[in-house]
């Protein structure tokens, strides 16, 4: 199936940075006229204040910050049961396995989730997805606990994780909505801050909750805050999405009736279609296995190691959002500076996807070397500080990945950044939600050093190999399996 059946000229990624590139205005009047034939619509003028690149700094910073808290306790209900699993198996009568498999389901959520939700934001917009998304995800939130159901756990825990998938799916894609391409590492240091906090705080407040009242409330509290940022957002955020704004603007608008399973379809048909996607998708999951690991055993660890209450050992979280931190706030500022850079290096000072690479290598080396120096540590008993240090280092370049594969799709896909974002984070969450399952056993098994250090060589054997073959291949692999016009708008 073809991507799409409407023959656009260019990128919106090349549309948008010659709209906003003022330093000549006969170009940019001519990129104007070019958006009119695209989308039926153009901006009044390149200075336009409709234009979200055009939109005031607290405007694209107020829209962020909910982004942010969304993304922020969508994340923390992924893990805030991590503290209370031992309560979960006593309450719902259920070994180890299955507990890792109800913390697990939310992954299964967010994997799937995404197809659905970039289907429906590039053909409707953002806003409206991501408030029907949040009240997706609260209902079924609610629903998790009640009756120390098993099954209704298990399922509702999978439905409540198709909802939060709206944070991971549209916070990125939002972003380059509001900022310039040269602009993306700053804009993603904005929206990253409070997510990277999601993964310790959701065990840390899991830990108190279970301790102090019963791990119920966990699913009760995260559905009360996440209904105040519900109706906040109804006020704060503003339609982002150009294309949809710009067939608003046309006398004659696309319908959209008959284009919902082509969207509904082409995160799919990127995943099969398009290698530098599924290299893409490869790379996330690997990562985001060895950071589920670490992710669902860690209160585990010290609590039955270093005999700690849960509360003690959610604290230890704090690690991880530690390095999350670090890469938002410094490595994503030097990723645009080393864009800017290499782009001014260029012939013709043009851009490619492939500036991006040279982020990723401290990346790659600091997840091995983290990794391992966190395998090690718990498997000696080390004491509790060294198991930490090297938690930080890991998480700090697990995330600095992330950030550069993030970077680097949107720049490849434009418009379609919520449908190849979909698509490249598949594998990654079933990922997730498949190694923590067998990760009691494996422990059990090889102990912490040994059962972490297979998935350690592993990311050195698969991963590592990739930094090459993206800078020297990747100009050749992104056209693999390119469509024509394939960064025009379906569906809107």
């Amino acid at each position: 199936m073809a991507l799409t059946n409407e023959k656009l000229t260019s990128s919106p990624t090349d549309v948008e940075e010659a709209i906003n590139d003022t330093s000549s205005d006969s170009d940019a009047l001519a990129r104007l006229d070019q958006l009119n034939k695209e989308y039926g619509a153009t901006w009044d003028s390149p200075s336009d204040p409709n234009n979200p690149y055009n939109w005031s700094t607290a405007r694209k910073i107020s829209i962020a910050l909910i982004f942010s808290f969304g993304q922020l306790v969508t994340l923390m209900a992924a893990s805030m049961i991590a503290a209370a699993l031992d309560d979960i198996i006593v309450d719902l009568a259920i070994d180890a396995a299955t507990a890792q498999i109800v913390f697990s389901t939310y992954f299964l959520g967010l994997a799937f989730g995404p197809f659905v939700v970039a289907a429906f934001s590039e053909m409707h917009g953002r806003k409206m997805v991501w408030v029907y998304s949040q009240v997706w995800f609260i209902l079924w939130n609610l629903v998790s606990p009640f009756g120390n159901s098993k099954g209704l756990m298990i399922f509702a825990r999978l439905m409540a994780g198709c909802g939060a998938s709206v944070g991971t799916t549209l916070t990125g894609p939002v972003m380059a909505d509001m900022f310039s391409i040269s602009n993306r590492g700053r804009s993603m240091a904005i929206a990253s801050f409070l997510p990277f906090l999601g993964p310790s705080l959701g065990p840390i407040v899991g830990g108190f909750i279970t301790q102090w009242v019963t791990w119920q409330w966990i699913f009760y509290i995260m559905s009360i805050f996440s209904a105040a940022l519900t109706i906040l957002g109804l006020f704060v955020i503003r339609e982002s999405y150009t294309p949809i704004l710009l067939r608003r603007k046309s006398p004659t608008p696309s319908p959209t009736k008959t284009r919902l399973l082509p969207s509904l379809l082409r995160p799919i048909n990127l995943l099969l279609h398009r290698p530098i996607i599924q290299l893409l998708a490869l790379l996330l999951a690997l990562n985001f296995g060895l950071y589920s690991l670490i992710l669902s055993t860690y209160a585990t660890l010290f609590i039955t190691r270093y005999n700690q209450t849960p509360s003690q050992a959610s604290l230890h979280y704090l690690t991880i959002s530690l390095g999350g931190t670090l890469a938002a706030q410094i490595g994503a500022r030097m990723m645009d500076v080393i864009y800017r850079r290499l782009k001014a290096r260029s012939p013709n000072n043009t851009s490619v996807p492939e500036f991006r690479v040279p982020y990723m290598v401290p990346g790659f080396v600091f997840v091995a070397a983290g990794f391992f120096w966190y395998a090690w540590a718990a498997q000696m008993t080390a004491h509790w500080a060294v198991v930490d240090a090297g938690t930080v280092v890991f998480a700090l370049g697990s995330f600095m990945v992330s950030q550069a594969v993030l970077a680097y799709k949107l720049d490849e896909f434009g418009d379609h950044g919520a449908s190849a974002g979909a698509a490249a984070r598949c594998l990654m969450y079933v990922a997730s939600f498949g190694f923590p399952i067998f990760a009691p056993g494996l422990y059990a098994a090889l102990g912490y050093g040994w059962g972490n250090s297979i998935f350690g060589f592993a990311w050195v054997v698969l991963a590592w190999p990739m930094l090459p073959v993206f800078w020297v291949f990747g100009a050749r692999l992104r056209a693999l399996g390119r469509a024509e016009g394939e960064h025009g708008v379906v569906g809107v």
